[in-house]
């Protein structure tokens, strides 16, 4: 009966050790997003986001290439006279925490609803958690961006080659490292 009771109260503390480093994320933050020169894949316009901001996981700057579409796409959910619909179809991107933590992450999907009426694109990717380094080294799981761009700057032939934008970062990172881990590591 002993033994029993030492298993039922071992296997609780192990669960409870693997749901404490699932953390749901909300991050806000708001940047720059500008034309770049990296070719990600033929038949595609490359951009290179540089953001800033916090929540869950803290402070962070957040940089990724990510390459879309060319040509506009059919879209039940982006239609009308006045809007485009671009998807995104590869990219990657680095969070760099207040602490010196990084996490890495690659795009799944992802797409933007351009509106020319009232100069605004509406974005939404996803993205796979890949790694990262310090409390985010075994991290894993998927975040989702959101953001509002609008162009700032225009090129010689009036088009937008650098946008403003805010958003934020949704999802659940798995493997978060706690405190008393990230102690034991530093000893």
């Amino acid at each position: 009966m002993k033994r029993i009771a030492t298993l039922a109260l071992m296997l609780n503390l192990g669960v409870a050790g693997v749901y404490a480093q699932q953390k749901p994320v909300k991050m806000t933050f708001s940047g720059t997003v500008e034309p770049s020169p990296i070719n990600l894949q033929p038949g595609t316009n490359n951009d290179e986001e540089n953001f800033a901001g916090s929540g869950t996981l803290g402070t962070f700057t957040f940089r990724s290439l990510r390459a879309d579409t060319a040509s506009p796409q059919p879209s039940s959910t982006c239609s009308g006279p006045t809007r485009l619909y671009f998807t995104s179809v590869a990219g990657a991107g680095v969070f760099r925490f207040q602490d010196g933590s990084l996490l890495t992450v690659r795009l799944t999907q992802g797409a933007v609803c351009i509106d020319f009426a009232v100069s605004q694109g509406q974005f939404t990717v996803i993205y796979q958690i890949t790694g990262g380094t310090g409390r985010l080294k075994n991290a894993s799981g998927t975040l989702t961006l959101t953001d509002t761009l609008f162009p700032v700057l225009y090129n010689a032939s009036n088009a937008p080659v650098f946008f403003a934008g805010t958003g934020e970062f949704t999802g659940t990172v798995f493997g978060v490292a706690r405190e008393e881990e990230r102690q034991d590591e530093r000893q």
